[in-house]
């Protein structure tokens, strides 16, 4: 059965996670920092649709791409 990424994921907007990230950071982040880290977390949710919808590559394959 596929994983499914709402049940990963809290019921929160987008805007909701991208301000609890930003407020995470610390005080002295910069705005480059807070662009880095919502960059990092939308490639990651991203990722996990991709492997909910049976985009994903199992491991030794990844490892065989990586190491040819």
């Amino acid at each position: 059965m596929p994983r499914n990424a709402t049940k990963r994921r809290p019921a929160a907007t987008a805007k909701q996670r991208a301000l609890a990230a930003v407020e995470g950071l610390p005080a002295d982040a910069t705005i480059e920092d807070a662009i880095e880290r919502l960059v990092f977390l939308a490639k990651i949710e991203r990722g996990l649709v991709e492997i909910d919808g049976g985009r994903g590559v199992e491991h030794a394959e990844a490892k065989r791409r990586i190491l040819r």
